[in-house]
């Protein structure tokens, strides 16, 4: 037990003087050289490519051609042409309103046109000498016949008076002689009125009356046309509230016929987006129900802003095949401002924006140190941002990893972000 006790003893102090020969070693020797962090980080080249500006915007479809059918007269309908969804073509009849009483109202109106014209023709083969003369002949019969009759009654009168005949000759003689001298009276005022008038007179007088039973006839036949409800427009019948035998009234909606060949999109945008659009601008339509795009075009771009929202309505026309885009929906609509060929473009990741509103990349220079570059964007379309200054076509920036890395951070990629494909590429 002695023996192991002093030989742990004595092995102690020479472990001591082993440790700290060590130490003394290592205080005198120069210090370890730190080792520099690497960040792994995606990035991505800045290339040179085509790039769009492109507004989007919502927007509700409406048809390009739409009408609302309301009838000009009030009638119950007779019969039904057409139903909701029927295909129609412009002047196809549709419906037909009763309209018995309108029929025997041209029928009417037609025979005094028909009598108008007779009189009217009449009065354009005589000549007004010929009428004087006739009128003249008149007078003097009516005028012979008249005091004929008068002598007759004068005669009679006295013979009632003497007692010689009966009162009811009287009578009877009276009476002739008042309605010949009724007859001379007219003769005479038919006289006074052709010599009073000219011929022209005359004529305006058959023309005035040919005008208005022409007038009346023609607005006979207008209410009888108008029984007839015909489709102003090519397209498909939607809306059709009413039912035959009901009273379709004057001024009231009866059916609602669309043309959806074309459809337009109507949507409402700042007045600075506004201010870079014009009819004729490219444009697509994505529908909400998750069909490809369609192609369109940009058609009104209003002058004026709207006085609810202070924005600029846009109109949007696209062609409609199989009528896949429906009125009345809420769609998705682009529309492509300006494109600018060979632009610098880098992806929309690559770029930090600070409190003050600049923007800047986190660029990699050759020896993969990143470095922070301001730069100056421009147009900012599907992920990529155009880069007006600040950096060079084939510098590598970073895109995944940039926010809170320190400028001078040695980074190693681990990815290259892939741009998109630019227009017609």
């Amino acid at each position: 037990m002695d023996r192991r006790r002093g030989a742990t003893l004595t092995a102690g102090p020479v472990a001591l003087a082993v440790l700290a020969c060590l130490a003394a070693a290592g205080c005198g020797a120069a210090p370890a050289k730190p080792v520099e962090p690497v960040v792994e980080v995606q990035a991505a080249s800045v290339e040179r490519k085509t790039i769009q500006d492109v507004i989007s915007a919502d927007a509700v479809l409406y048809a390009q051609h739409e009408t609302t059918i309301v009838p000009k007269i009030s009638a119950p309908i007779e019969k039904f042409y057409v139903n909701r969804g029927s295909r129609v073509r412009a002047g196809q009849l549709l419906a037909v309103l009763e309209n018995n009483d309108l029929a025997a109202a041209v029928e009417e109106a037609k025979g005094a046109y028909e009598q108008a014209q007779a009189s009217y023709a009449s009065s354009t083969k005589e000549n007004l000498p010929q009428q004087i003369e006739s009128a003249e002949l008149n007078v003097q019969a009516t005028r012979q016949a008249e005091q004929a009759q008068r002598l007759i009654y004068e005669s009679r009168l006295k013979l009632f008076r003497s007692g010689a005949i009966a009162r009811n000759l009287v009578n009877e003689s009276h009476v002739a002689y008042i309605q010949t001298r009724n007859q001379y009276e007219m003769a005479l005022a038919r006289l006074k009125g052709l010599e009073a008038i000219g011929r022209g007179a005359a004529l305006r007088s058959a023309a005035g009356q040919l005008a208005a039973a022409k007038g009346r006839y023609q607005s006979a036949l207008a209410n009888l046309h108008y029984s007839e409800i015909r489709s102003p427009i090519t397209g498909v019948v939607t809306d059709r509230p009413l039912y035959e035998g009901q009273m379709a009234t004057a001024g009231t909606p009866m059916m609602t016929v669309m043309d959806l060949a074309d459809v337009i999109g109507r949507a409402y945008i700042s007045p600075q987006q506004a201010a870079l659009l014009k009819v004729g601008d490219g444009a697509s339509i994505e529908p909400g129900s998750g069909l490809a795009a369609v192609p369109a075009k940009v058609t009104v771009v209003s002058p004026a802003l709207d006085p609810g929202s202070t924005t600029v309505q846009v109109w949007v026309e696209a062609a409609n095949p199989g009528d896949r885009l429906k009125p009345g929906e809420t769609v998705r609509v682009n529309i492509v401002a300006r494109t600018i060929p060979k632009a610098l473009v880098v992806p929309s990741a690559a770029i930090l924006t600070a409190d003050d509103g600049t923007t800047s990349v986190m660029a990699i220079g050759p020896q993969n140190h990143a470095h922070q570059k301001t730069v100056q964007t421009g147009v900012r379309s599907s992920g990529e941002v155009q880069i007006v200054s600040g950096l060079r076509e084939g510098e590598r920036v970073v895109t995944t990893g940039a926010y809170g890395l320190p400028d001078g951070t040695k980074v190693v990629v681990t990815s290259v972000t892939k741009r998109a494909a630019g227009p017609g590429e």
